[in-house]
C-alpha cells in the first residue's frame, strides 16, 4: 500500500503535467485510487498551501509557483537527484556546476534528517569528465532562456570561418563536446554548432520571431528526437 505522503506527492506531479483543468475521475484513474480519496487529498494539499483551483464536477488545476513542503522522496528519486547533480558538477562549466551543488544543498536543508543522510550517503558517483571543463556557456544559456539572437564567429570542421546569426533553442551536453542547436539565418535551416569551435559570440537584444517552443518542436520532428517526459 502506497504511503499517504507518497500519494500526495504523486498527485502534485500529476496535476503539474496537466496545464488545463483535469477531472477528479481522471486523477483517480491515474493514481489508482477512489474519487473520494482524490477529493480528500486535494483538500489536504490546499491546507498545506497548494494553489489548486477548481471543484468537483468541473476539474482541478495547480497554479504555478507552488513549492512542495518537505514531503518524502523515494530512494530512487534521491539517487536520481544526487547522481544527476554530480554529473552536472563534473561535466559542465563552473557556473552550472556551482548551481547543481547549490541545488542539492538547498533541497537537503529542508529534508528530514533521515532523507538528508540518504543524500549524503548515496553510493552513486559520477566519473570525472574525460576532457578539461568547457568554457563558460552562460551567455548561450541566457540567450536560450530569453529567446534572443546570437551572433557567432564560427570555425567549421574544415577550419573555415563564418559569421552566423542564429536563434538558439537547445544546448546538448555530450561526453566529448557541447553542441548548440539553433536556426541559422545564413543557411535558413537548423544547424548544430560545437561550442569548442565558437571563436567568439555576441549577445543581442533582438528577440527572434518564432517562439522557442515551436522551434524546438520543429527541430525535434526533423531530427526524430522524442520530447522529454
Amino acid at each position: 500500500m502506497v504511503a499517504r505522503s507518497e500519494r500526495l506527492l504523486e498527485l502534485i506531479q500529476v496535476l503539474r503535467r496537466h496545464h488545463w483543468p483535469v477531472s477528479g475521475q481522471t486523477l483517480a484513474d491515474e493514481l489508482g485510487v477512489s474519487l473520494r480519496t482524490v477529493y480528500r487529498d486535494i483538500q489536504t494539499l490546499i491546507g498545506q498551501g497548494a494553489s489548486i483551483d477548481g471543484e468537483a464536477g468541473i476539474g482541478f488545476v495547480l497554479r504555478p509557483g507552488f513549492v512542495l513542503p518537505p514531503l518524502m522522496f523515494s530512494d530512487e528519486e534521491i539517487e536520481a537527484l544526487v547522481l544527476g547533480s554530480r554529473f552536472v558538477a563534473q561535466h559542465t562549466d563552473e557556473p552550472l556546476a556551482r548551481a547543481a551543488r547549490n541545488l542539492v544543498a538547498k533541497i537537503a536543508a529542508v529534508l528530514p534528517d533521515d532523507l538528508r543522510d540518504a543524500i549524503e550517503d548515496t553510493g552513486l558517483l559520477a566519473g570525472p569528465a574525460p576532457e578539461p571543463q568547457p568554457t563558460d556557456l552562460t551567455p548561450i544559456r541566457s540567450a536560450i532562456r530569453a529567446e534572443r539572437k546570437l551572433v557567432l564567429h564560427y570555425a567549421d570542421r574544415k577550419g573555415e570561418h563564418t559569421r552566423r546569426t542564429v536563434w538558439p533553442i537547445a544546448l546538448g551536453y555530450f561526453e566529448h563536446a557541447q553542441v548548440l542547436a539553433a536556426w541559422c539565418e545564413l543557411r535558413e535551416d537548423f544547424r548544430h554548432f560545437r561550442t569548442d569551435r565558437i571563436l567568439g559570440l555576441r549577445q543581442t537584444n533582438t528577440r527572434y520571431p518564432e517562439r522557442r517552443r515551436a522551434l524546438m518542436k520543429a527541430w525535434q520532428e526533423i531530427e526524430g528526437i522524442s520530447r522529454p517526459a
